[in-house]
């Protein structure tokens, strides 16, 4: 596959596979209605644990994750470790700006996690301890969520990842973490992101 074909497909592809809001088909699937209306109107993993149905929750961030992942392996194989990465980097773009619903999608933390290893092992050796070493310690999902994003490029680097147009993109994905994390961001410097199970804990990662 040429490269001049391969990049604009990965990110086509990519971007229609990432839209797929997994989380909102799952639980009206499941006869819970529109899950954008409880909670923090989000998609995602965690909103759908609000539900109270962990089996739901699991499916959703394991679909979140794999649609990138697996964009990524097969661009991978196909082309190059590059093309597979924007393949997977617009997996997450599709996520939290996903076309079949006007735009407005979720946070895109499982599905830059599911990229992770078939792209970056280091940076996915990263992230996974301090997201649930962290969400363990806190119980806050957008502080674990943030501190990963934003050791992941680095962290990376230290573990032995040299090539260049990775370590970029995920300096890329990290800072568009921290723009879809936005108003968490905010609450957080305020002291008044709720953690996880306490009551009212409407905000989402």
């Amino acid at each position: 596959m040429g490269a001049s074909l391969a990049f604009p497909l990965a990110a086509i592809c990519g971007y229609l596979a990432g839209s797929i809001p997994f989380g909102l088909l799952i639980t009206k699937a499941a006869g819970l209605g529109d899950i954008r209306q409880i909670g923090s109107g989000n998609i995602g993993a965690t909103n759908v644990l609000r539900t109270g149905r962990k089996d739901l929750a699991l499916a959703t961030l394991l679909l979140d994750s794999l649609k990138a992942g697996l964009l990524a392996l097969g661009f991978g194989l196909l082309a190059s470790r590059e093309v597979g990465f924007v393949a997977g980097a617009f997996a997450f773009v599709g996520h939290c700006y996903p076309v079949w619903l006007g735009f407005k999608g979720g946070k895109g933390v499982a599905t830059y996690a599911g990229l992770l290893p078939f792209v970056s092992l280091p940076g996915f050796y990263v992230a996974a301890p301090i997201w649930l070493g962290l969400f363990a310690l806190t119980r806050i999902s957008s502080l674990a969520a943030l501190t990963a994003a934003a050791l992941v490029p680095p962290g990376a680097w230290m573990l032995g990842e040299r090539n260049m147009f990775i370590l970029c993109g995920l300096a890329l994905l990290s800072l568009f973490v921290f723009w879809t994390h936005r108003a968490n961001l905010g609450r957080l410097l305020k002291g008044q992101e709720p953690r996880f199970g306490a009551k009212k804990d409407t905000p989402d990662a």
